[in-house]
């Protein structure tokens, strides 16, 4: 067991980037107008369960697939880097899927637990120890039940000016990590 919390704050930063809890307020704001109530809780589990299964069974799943994890982590390097061009541009190439009500589906998968998280999980794994990913992403459970809970008055307090601008910040961190991640793994390729 390799506990790193230098490991733990980067993989944090990493999801916290991915999953982008405060760049979608504006949609759960939308969602919380539209039904009423978020299951803060119940979204925040299946999120958690979701990820955390994902972490320990995709790597055999892509093994019984015939495909290696220093490939799936260029792959997930390269959803990285366009997610980061998305949060800095402005521009939206990722998640169309359309939220149909306020229940897990919209909230826990695909908004927080997507293809994207799910991608950059594997991708993690290549490069970090299971235990500091698994703190990470109860961290990052933990800050997402925070903001449904309040993202009201979070939307309030920070305005759209903060929203774009932190959503812009995390973007080029997100940038940084895709471009290690792809170094780091193409290395891996050759050997």
């Amino acid at each position: 067991m390799e506990l790193d919390i230098k490991e733990i704050i980067t993989v944090g930063m990493v999801l916290f980037a991915v999953i982008d809890i405060v760049g979608t307020i504006p949609i759960i704001v939308d969602l919380r107008a539209k039904h009423g109530h978020i299951e803060s809780e119940k979204a925040s589990v299946v999120a958690c369960v979701i990820m955390i299964v994902f972490l320990f069974v995709g790597e055999e799943f892509l093994n019984l697939i015939g495909i290696e994890v220093h490939s799936f982590a260029i792959a997930g390097s390269f959803v990285l880097f366009f997610l980061a061009l998305e949060m800095i541009l402005g521009i939206r190439l990722y998640r169309d899927e359309e939220a149909s009500s306020a229940s897990i589906v919209p909230l826990a998968f695909p908004l927080i637990a997507g293809a994207g998280t799910m991608t950059t999980l594997l991708s993690l794994k290549a490069q970090f120890h299971t235990v500091n990913i698994v703190i990470a992403i109860i961290l990052n459970i933990v800050l997402v039940y925070g903001v449904l809970k309040s993202s009201s008055k979070i939307e309030r307090m920070l305005g759209k000016n903060g929203l774009g601008v932190i959503r812009k910040a995390f973007g080029v961190v997100l940038l940084a990590i895709a471009v290690k991640l792809f170094a780091a793994n193409v290395k891996g390729l050759f050997l």
